[in-house]
């Protein structure tokens, strides 16, 4: 069966209008561009290295904001965070060209960098590395020489345990130095507190930015619950009318008799 003429000039005229409209949508994208990526794990406080970087194209659509287009633009400069293959360099990742690397190169503007010493267990067992969250608790005693901790910092930021400021959370590791983030008046705060007490950290969810306010524990939260409290206050005064009521008694010979209370 031959197919219609007029059938074959649509078919035609389909194709023709396919073609020109992948043309036209073809040439409506906006051309990429040369944007700096890390093709080596790069290190928070390292000046970032030409064998760690380099350029490639990318999609004009997905550009993101402020990326660095040259390699000569990032050599040199210190990273301010860690940064991972595959990612574009941003000027927010990098410190000032200022910068001569080091701790103090990734501490964010108004922000201070305290160091504490802690034992394997206050540490969490090596589980708090750089870039997790913790809680800061103080042990100690009050001004009544009664024991007491209290959670007395929250959400604080480990910039380095060691001397390491990069972690590996394959390989945790025990220290007995951690280095936290903390503000001017926070860390007048942790200096106070390591001072009166023992400091243990513990470590949150790195999502959890709830803020802890609590009014701590002392030794009789531990050793009296609150219901072992009430049973007790309880029994006291139940057994109390029962000691007032008695009254005296007197003995003679062999007799016994009771005298009520005048």
């Amino acid at each position: 069966m031959k197919i219609p003429v007029f059938a074959v000039i649509a078919l035609t005229l389909g194709a023709m209008a396919a073609f020109m409209a992948a043309r036209v949508v073809g040439g409506g994208q906006t051309s990429g561009a040369k944007v700096v990526i890390v093709t080596q794990p790069i290190e928070a406080g390292k000046a970032i290295t030409a064998d760690k970087i380099q350029t490639i194209e990318w999609p004009g659509s997905a550009i993101p904001q402020d990326a660095t287009t040259r390699t000569t633009d990032v050599v040199g400069r210190i990273a301010r965070v860690s940064m991972i293959p595959g990612e574009p360099v941003l000027p927010g990742k990098l410190a000032p060209k200022t910068a001569t690397g080091g701790l103090s190169s990734i501490i964010p503007e108004g922000k201070r960098a305290i160091t504490v010493h802690v034992n394997e267990v206050i540490a969490v067992a090596g589980f708090a590395l750089p870039g997790s969250y913790v809680d800061v608790l103080i042990s100690g005693k009050d001004a009544s020489n009664q024991p007491f901790s209290r959670t007395v910092l929250s959400r604080i930021k480990v910039l380095a345990v060691a001397q390491e400021t990069t972690a590996d959370h394959d390989k945790p590791k025990v220290v007995n130095a951690v280095t936290l983030e903390l503000t001017p008046h926070d860390s007048e705060r942790l200096d106070l507190a390591r001072n009166i007490g023992v400091l243990s950290l513990v470590l949150r969810n790195e999502l959890d930015t709830s803020v802890i306010n609590s009014e701590g524990v002392r030794l009789s939260d531990i050793v009296y619950s609150p219901s072992t409290r009430a049973s007790t206050s309880s029994h006291a005064a139940q057994a109390a009318p029962s000691r007032q009521s008695r009254g005296t008694e007197e003995i003679h010979g062999t007799s016994r008799q009771s005298v009520a209370k005048p």
